[in-house]
């Protein structure tokens, strides 16, 4: 390990400088679709939408004798009607699942792929593909186990929690010991989603280059950032927050994008895969921060570098050094 400090900041200027060489020296716009696609593939499934719709059309009353009425009217047609409504169900249910399951699938494998292009300074679809097939089908293994592990955990508490306020509802009877618990679900709940979310952020910023710069499986790459995690908890913790910093910092530049195009660039970030092209700099910047933060705690941890042969066997040729462009003069 290292023994010089280990800068947040630093990394920012090399983000930057990354990110002209890829995208801007020289523009090429073939280059720039093609690692977008690469880019549209390691986010898919996580772009959110806004909706500026309150739900709310009358004069902000709520009627809650109605709101009851309501919801047994819905209670008492769906007892009525289970023998079509849980086929329905489970079908829906097996499709989301299927469709989830492919785009985690596709998002594992793209987040190499693009990995790869901003490491190498290379458009390429195909070939890393192919050559981290292996790190990205382990990567898919994990994300999928922590996704049913979420699931399994997160529901049944949304459940009964929802349970407890539409009893009282119902019953227009609210009672402390209800409240309270639901209250307590409802706050383990949101500690477990923040657990989920720091697993899943370790995992795209640190484990993802680590199986990428030593071709290996999600365990070795855990295992690996885990010892960092405890060798400096300090300097990741900082880590944590400065990436508060530069999303809020990103937030404000593409809104501002936004009004000054008149919107026009919002329209065009709404579009699949268009809108990951538009917002490359972004993407290409903030993969590059954290592979430059990686690379202050040595060779090892330096995606820049060729990657080292496949763990366990061959899993196709690994990078050539003549394919890694120089990161910048400043690179560690």
């Amino acid at each position: 390990m290292p023994a010089q400090i280990i800068s947040v900041t630093h990394p920012v200027g090399q983000a930057l400088e990354r990110v002209k060489v890829v995208l801007f020296r020289p523009f090429d716009a073939a280059k720039w679709f093609t690692i977008g696609f690469c880019a549209w593939l390691a986010t898919l499934g996580r772009q959110r939408g806004v909706n500026f719709n309150t739900g709310f059309h009358d004069s902000g009353k709520v009627d809650a004798d109605r709101i009851r009425e309501t919801i047994w009217h819905v209670r008492d047609y769906v007892v009525t009607h289970l023998y079509w409504i849980i086929p329905v169900a489970a079908v829906l249910l097996a499709f989301f699942l299927a469709v989830w399951v492919c785009v985690t699938w596709l998002n594992s494998r793209g987040a190499f792929m693009f990995l790869h292009c901003v490491a190498c300074n290379r458009s390429a679809v195909a070939e890393p593909w192919r050559q981290y097939r292996r790190e990205g089908n382990s990567l898919f293994a994990f994300r999928l186990g922590l996704g049913l592990l979420s699931m399994a955990v997160t529901l049944p508490g949304v459940i009964l929690a929802a349970g407890l306020l539409l009893r009282m509802f119902l019953a227009d009877a609210w009672d402390t010991g209800g409240i309270l618990r639901a209250l307590g679900l409802g706050l383990a709940g949101a500690g477990w989603i923040m657990l989920v979310g720091l697993v899943r952020k370790l995992t795209n910023d640190f484990t993802v280059p680590v199986m990428y710069r030593r071709r290996a499986g999600w365990r070795d790459g855990w295992k690996a950032v885990l010892h960092l995690l405890s060798t400096y908890p300090g300097e990741i913790l900082v880590y944590l927050l400065f990436q508060i910093v530069l999303a809020v910092i990103i937030a404000m530049l593409v809104i501002a994008v936004v009004i000054a195009t008149c919107c026009l660039a919002g329209c065009i970030m709404a579009l699949p895969y268009l809108g990951t092209v538009l917002l490359l700099p972004v993407l290409v910047f903030s993969r590059s921060y954290s592979l430059y933060y990686l690379a202050q705690f040595g060779a090892d941890w330096d995606a820049f570098l060729p990657a080292e042969p496949p763990v366990g066997g061959s899993a196709g040729p690994s990078t050539p050094p003549s394919a890694v462009a120089p990161a910048s003069p400043s690179a560690p």
